[in-house]
């Protein structure tokens, strides 16, 4: 079923209380969590449209992941519940799960971070203590792959990552026209360092990362920096061959990870 709380669209595999929680990468959008979702059976979850994601409306407002952090934990608090979810996010979505899982413990009972970014190692703030902001610029790469049509992007997604499941090409191509432009045109706050943010979090946490030399921004050293800068329980999986997008890349391995933190956890 989908609906939309506020700004933000969403979608529930059904009428039942979800039990996961899924936050997508820049220029993703919520269906793209629906091939991993569809790969394991009997999990009842919740996917949600970033601000200017695929059907979610776009607030003029600065750009940041304390607002990313809000708008999801606006969408848990309207839902069906059953205490605490689990909340897994990918890359800007992992980075919103960290901040959400640091300032709701009340909405988030584990959380799960797939290759999010790391933040600045320190991050640059105005004379009266504020982050400051700077202009959003779109990357070349989604200009390019906005002009063309949608048979065109799923053909140049298969050619740039052969290894994909088929399944994962559609959503990844359709999502990309969803991006709103006027995203860009908004300021951008800098996030937190990842590792400040997981001394904050007192909830079991897990790390999957792949491989930097494939793209993946967390290499084995960062995620032993995680390690210790954690708050709470912490655990780190590397998924060799994956890079960014690990359950893409490598999805029974991710799957099998996945189920197993989920079966520990819920």
């Amino acid at each position: 079923m989908r609906g939309r709380t506020g700004h933000l669209a969403w979608y529930r595999t059904d009428e039942a209380a979800a039990e996961v929680a899924f936050l997508h990468g820049f220029s993703d959008s919520a269906q793209c969590w629906e091939p991993l979702i569809g790969a394991m059976p009997g999990i009842r979850a919740l996917a949600i449209d970033a601000r200017g994601h695929g059907e979610s409306g776009l607030p003029e407002e600065p750009v940041s992941y304390t607002a990313h952090r809000d708008d999801a934990a606006l969408v848990l608090s309207s839902q069906p519940s059953a205490g605490a979810v689990i909340v897994v996010g990918h890359s800007m979505g992992a980075m919103a799960a960290a901040y959400l899982a640091a300032a709701r413990p009340d909405l988030v009972r584990a959380v799960v971070l797939e290759d999010p970014p790391t933040g600045p190692p320190s991050v640059q703030q105005s004379p009266r203590g504020e982050r400051q902001e700077r202009a959003m610029v779109m990357p070349g790469w989604l200009a390019e792959v906005r002009a063309l049509e949608v048979p065109a992007r799923i053909a140049r997604g298969r050619a740039a990552d052969p290894d994909w499941p088929e399944d994962e090409l559609e959503p990844w191509a359709v999502s990309k026209g969803q991006v709103n432009p006027d995203l860009f045109e908004l300021p951008y706050r800098d996030p937190r360092p990842l590792t400040d943010l997981l001394a904050a979090i007192t909830c079991p946490v897990l790390l999957i990362h792949g491989d930097t030399e494939r793209g993946g921004l967390i290499s084995t050293e960062y995620a032993e920096r995680c390690a210790r800068a954690a708050g709470g329980e912490f655990q780190a999986v590397h998924i060799a061959g994956a890079g960014h997008s690990v359950r893409r890349d490598k999805r029974p391995q991710y799957v099998a990870e996945l189920t197993s933190f989920l079966r520990q956890h819920s």
